[in-house]
């Protein structure tokens, strides 16, 4: 039961990382610096920077690979651990060919965000893009985990990706791989997408397109999608290419919306929120903007974590209505939230809460909405 510092509220879904509840997050409309700390502590044990740096004076370099854009001085290094001022340049860490994280094989069909459209799992985009008519069993989804992101969400599912960048900021990465490699291990015929996720693959975005470039040349007349699972903070550029990619070979983009609200989203992710949903919204745009080029499947798909106390019908309500304003089409997936890393005191989504979430959702006017991770949800609370 956490209580919030500000109302004097007491819940299940108020967490006591942030000690503050959604409604008073909204109300300020910042973040207060007492929710700040358990980022603040979480990051100071890695090594890596508590905020995403700035400077005020002096020489340095920005960083321009995500909307943090990141300002370094010279030996400095960036939010996502990953990313450098080396010799008065922005570097890779590990260099170009190099991407810090792991590669399995993930048979078909598989958890995947876009589970609901994905051609493995329902055979939309048959048959160009996918090799049977119904789920593609006995292929694979090459998953390409990377270590290191561009936000700090207290409730990463994975957040074991940055201590995997903290080992590189400390000089003695194990996880490593060679864009070599992974060309190699997209070449098995029976893979017949790549999915590359983390973490987050904005930070490794230069060595992702690179791969999946060379796996599309080596590939012709093969089924072989190119997937992105990420957060949407990336540069335009670099996410017009990766959704060029994904168009190309019939794979899908999708990306997480955390919060509508950039006082929820920054609390939740531990970076500028008004910049991080300005940045959603124009990359949003951008690949649906690329989605009248392929009808099957769906080029984007956007999804939402229903954070218990924090992302609320508001929340779903004003990015499904932004959605459905680019396009009536996008699928949009509402997740389901399991208590882990920071926000373990948490409940798990309710049924009340995804299944409101999900009217609210359609109501705004979308035609494809589904509710992922339906397993966890409880009757822990009610909306």
């Amino acid at each position: 039961m956490g209580k919030c510092l500000v109302c004097g509220k007491e819940s299940n879904t108020i967490s006591s990382s942030l000690s503050i509840c959604g409604d008073c997050l909204r109300s300020l409309g910042e973040v207060p610096e007492f929710s700040r700390a358990k980022h603040v502590r979480f990051r100071d044990s890695l090594g890596l920077p508590a905020t995403p740096p700035r400077v005020s004076e002096g020489v340095f370099r920005q960083c321009n690979i995500c909307v943090n854009e990141c300002q370094l001085r010279e030996g400095e290094v960036g939010f996502c651990g990953l990313w450098g001022n080396v010799g008065g340049s922005m570097r890779f860490k590990l260099g170009l060919d190099k991407a810090l994280g792991l590669w399995y094989l993930d048979p078909h069909p598989t958890n995947c965000v876009a589970g609901p459209v994905c051609p493995a799992n329902t055979s939309r985009g048959y048959p160009k893009y996918t090799k049977t008519p119904s789920v593609e069993t006995g292929h694979y989804n090459l998953a390409v985990f990377f270590g290191g992101c561009s936000l700090d969400c207290l409730f990463c599912q994975n957040y074991e990706h940055k201590e995997l960048a903290s080992e590189s900021v400390r000089g003695r990465a194990r996880r490593v791989f060679s864009l070599k490699e992974l060309v190699e291990a997209a070449s098995c015929p029976e893979v017949t997408c790549v999915c590359y996720f983390g973490g987050d693959p904005g930070p490794h975005s230069p060595h992702a397109v690179a791969a999946s470039r060379e796996i599309l040349k080596n590939s012709e007349g093969q089924v072989k999608r190119v997937c992105w699972e990420t957060n949407g903070l990336q540069n335009p550029a670099i996410m017009r290419e990766m959704a060029r990619l994904s168009l190309e070979s019939g794979g899908i983009v999708k990306i997480d919306w955390k919060a509508w609200n950039p006082a929820i989203y920054e609390a939740l992710t531990g970076v500028n929120g008004a910049k991080a949903v300005e940045r959603l919204k124009r990359n949003v745009r951008l690949v649906s903007e690329l989605r009248g080029l392929r009808e099957e499947p769906p080029l984007l798909v956007v999804s939402t974590l229903l954070v218990p106390g924090y992302v609320d019908l508001r929340e779903v309500e004003n990015i499904a209505t932004y959605l459905a304003s680019v396009d009536p089409g996008i699928p949009y997936v509402l997740l389901a939230f399991h208590p882990t890393h920071l926000m373990r005191d948490l409940p798990t989504t309710s049924y009340d809460h995804a299944i409101k979430a999900l009217k609210i959702a359609r109501n705004s006017g979308l035609r494809e909405v589904y509710i992922g991770n339906e397993w966890l949800l409880s009757r822990s609370y009610t909306v």
